[in-house]
């Protein structure tokens, strides 16, 4: 469910490309509509997140596919900008909620990291079927494809339990006694932890969100061959099967956080490369780079949530902080443009919003070292 719920997400430069090819939207109105997808996203997340602790979970699911199903097939019919940037807010609540309902589960579990790192294995291959499938659909097509996946998911309703079983905030630390014993501790954590991850994820997606939205048409005013950078689209989703694998590895010998703050150095560096132009060599190597370090970035936010949050509260906040940077990315991206100045200039806001949400996590890890060693050394 967690897969169809982040459909759009993953679809978006194929989306954002039909958007320009079939319904003749420009590159700026693009940045909105797939803001106000995204954006709708973190709204339907927010309000689940009021919820989520207390109401029937499988109520939740059922309102979410009535929502994204009604506005996707209302977009069959109405094709106008206007009409389809409120209908795709309006897809993106209902997308949202069945999303954050999905990620609230999942960060329930007994292991949660084990759980979201199969999520994101399944998600490279749903990402490689989404880029191979959608650019050979019609408008229409697309969105019937997304109806299709949400009543599909329904099978899948009863696996939701209606409520969480624990609903406190804090975490277990293994404590050394003087005789050498050890025993397990209850700390709580203060709130501004799960915020502040949260904080951060805004900050990533931001770059994830403009990066994502335009480097397919990005490519196509650049030197680059049309059809290697599709070709790219397809085969660099598989490179987040890898990402799985490498980030598993990481975090289970060196923890959570400090593979993330290397990680994130790293993406605003394999996106600020494009700022000097786009060519089929580097836009390679961003595109690999890019979908490799993607998967870390997930696995990692996620997992450190879910560690002290056991209501499915700031879990179901997760898809509304990744929707909130999808809505400001690309419309960020669509003013530089507005603005003249060009793929340059949003690749150069890429790299720097990656770099703030690495400092935003810096600070985080800084204070738990000092409070909570082992939260903050946490796998």
């Amino acid at each position: 469910m967690s897969l169809v719920g982040y459909g759009v997400l993953v679809g978006v430069p194929v989306i954002s490309t039909a958007w320009v090819r079939l319904l003749g939207f420009t590159e700026v109105e693009v940045g909105r509509v797939a803001g106000a997808d995204l954006g709708g996203l973190a709204i339907g997340a927010v309000l689940t997140a009021l919820v989520v602790a207390n109401m029937n979970r499988r109520v939740l699911v059922l309102i979410a596919v009535a929502i994204a199903v009604g506005a996707n097939a209302a977009c069959l019919v109405m094709v106008s900008y206007e009409q389809v940037l409120w209908l795709r807010l309006i897809a993106g609540i209902g997308s949202g909620i069945y999303t954050a309902v999905a990620i609230a589960t999942l960060g329930g579990t007994a292991k949660p990291a084990r759980a979201f790192n199969l999520m994101l294995f399944a998600f490279a291959f749903s990402q490689a079927l989404e880029m191979y499938v959608l650019p050979q659909l019609s408008m229409n097509g697309i969105y019937l494809v997304f109806i299709g996946c949400y009543v599909f998911g329904l099978l899948f309703l009863h696996w939701i339990p209606p409520r969480p079983v624990d609903k406190s905030l804090d975490v277990e630390v293994d404590v050394a006694e003087s005789d050498g014993e050890h025993h397990v501790e209850h700390r709580h954590v203060p709130a501004y932890v799960p915020w502040l991850v949260l904080g951060a994820m805004v900050a990533t997606y931001i770059n994830i969100g403009a990066y994502w939205t335009y480097i397919e048409l990005a490519s196509l005013a650049s030197e680059a061959s049309p059809t290697w950078v599709s070709q790219l689209l397809v085969y660099t989703s598989f490179f987040s099967i890898v990402g799985c694998l490498v980030a598993t590895v990481i975090s289970n010998r060196f923890g959570l956080a400090r593979p993330l703050l290397m990680t994130l150095v790293l993406q605003a560096i394999i996106v600020g490369m494009l700022a000097g132009g786009i060519n089929n060599t580097n836009i390679l190597i961003s595109m690999f780079s890019f979908n490799f370090l993607w998967i870390f970035v997930d696995v990692y936010q996620m997992s450190t949530v879910a560690n002290v949050d056991h209501s499915g509260r700031f879990a179901a906040l997760m898809p509304g902080a990744q929707g909130l940077g999808q809505i400001l990315g690309p419309n960020i991206a669509a003013s530089i443009l507005a603005a003249g100045l060009g793929y340059q200039g949003v690749f150069i806001m890429c790299a720097l919003a990656s770099l703030t949400g690495m400092l935003i996590y810096l600070f985080m890890y800084l204070r738990l070292r000092k409070t909570i060693p082992a939260l903050a050394d946490a796998s």
